[in-house]
């Protein structure tokens, strides 16, 4: 898929429904108050066993149900992540979205594509963590600079789920994110309060396609654009 995001118009109508879910930010706003830095940004260090667990718990709050272990058991997702974030933790990206070069989109896809296949749960049922359960720890890591997806965004964008798929998501939010900023005349920062969403721009582009998509919306909310994705811009 190519071409410009949809306007502000319509990021604003995918904030609405988004605000309209009861505690759509709690568990977020919990995260970061459990692991942000002097300046309010998130800070996960997966060094740490508790930002491993506050990571693990984030995660099932956002419906990816990783199996928690019980007393005794061993916990596979708590010492694969901790393995990942030894190779990978200092080589992730730390920009804004819209300034991610293109060695930074390749290191986080290869970053993603490592998490995914962690395993979290041993046992009869041998589980990794998967593609959306993935890029939702990404983001939650670098929430500034990480659009996630889930399942139908992947499929609907493209095609696929692997490292090189999520490489091209971020080059298209990357796209999307200057397209956004130019129409505001803003440097980006100021768009989340635009739009009425307390996060970053990366996560205002994730909850468009996610209402546009997940929700099965087609983006046509009746706005000045509404026929943006019924008018050819399309994978």
């Amino acid at each position: 898929m190519s071409g410009p995001l949809p306007p502000l118009a319509e990021l604003r109508r995918a904030a609405e429904v988004f605000n309209g879910f009861a505690n759509a930010d709690t568990s977020w706003l919990r995260l970061l108050r459990a692991t942000s830095d002097k300046n309010g940004l998130s800070a996960i260090d997966l060094s740490q066993a508790a930002h491993r667990t506050i990571l693990l718990r984030w995660l099932n709050s956002w419906g990816c149900r990783i199996r928690y272990p019980r007393d005794g058991e061993p916990a596979p997702f708590d010492d694969g992540v901790r393995t990942w974030w030894d190779t990978w933790g200092s080589t992730l990206p730390t920009v804004d979205l819209v300034r991610l070069t293109d060695a930074g989109i390749d290191a986080a896809a290869e970053a993603y594509a490592d998490l995914s296949g962690v395993v979290v749960s041993a046992g009869q049922t041998r589980r990794t963590l998967g593609p959306t359960a993935a890029a939702k720890a990404l983001y939650a890591l670098r929430p500034n600079t990480i659009m996630p997806w889930d399942a139908a965004i992947a499929a609907t964008l493209h095609g696929a789920r692997d490292g090189s798929a999520f490489g091209r998501h971020l080059r298209l939010g990357r796209e999307w994110a200057a397209a956004v900023i130019a129409e505001a005349g803003d440097d980006g920062e100021k768009i989340p309060a635009l739009v009425g969403r307390p996060v970053s721009l990366a996560k205002v582009l994730d909850e468009y396609l996610y209402v546009a998509f997940t929700m099965g919306a087609k983006g046509d909310w009746g706005t000045d654009s509404g026929e943006w994705w019924k008018n050819g811009n399309r994978r």
